[in-house]
């Protein structure tokens, strides 16, 4: 294989993982589905008023989560997207911990 033949591939190979790579780290419907997947499962069981808050709460921040998700302009919308999606899962299980007896 010539040097020419070599860096060519290594450009090749270079530009497909800068290209892959970005698109898998932002994730941001997975973690939005995770989110309402956990607010159903906390729904369907016998709430205590403070679970009700929480549920309330992390229904809040799913919306938040689609909006910096769908309305995203940079990396740190997407970034945000994440986080108050990750939260609202976290309050969704919290709110079903609480309501165990």
């Amino acid at each position: 294989m010539s040097l020419t033949s070599l860096i060519s591939t290594l450009l090749i190979a270079v530009t497909g993982i800068t290209l892959v790579s970005p698109a898998a780290a932002w994730n941001c419907p997975v973690q939005i589905k995770s989110a309402e997947d956990a607010i159903k499962k906390a729904e369907a069981m016998q709430l205590t008023p403070d679970a009700k808050g929480l549920i309330g709460q992390a229904k809040a921040l799913v919306e938040e989560a689609k909006k910096n998700h769908t309305e995203a302009k940079a990396k740190i919308d997407h970034a945000n997207a994440m986080w108050k999606a990750r939260a609202a899962q976290a309050q969704a299980e919290a709110a079903a911990a609480i309501s165990t007896p």
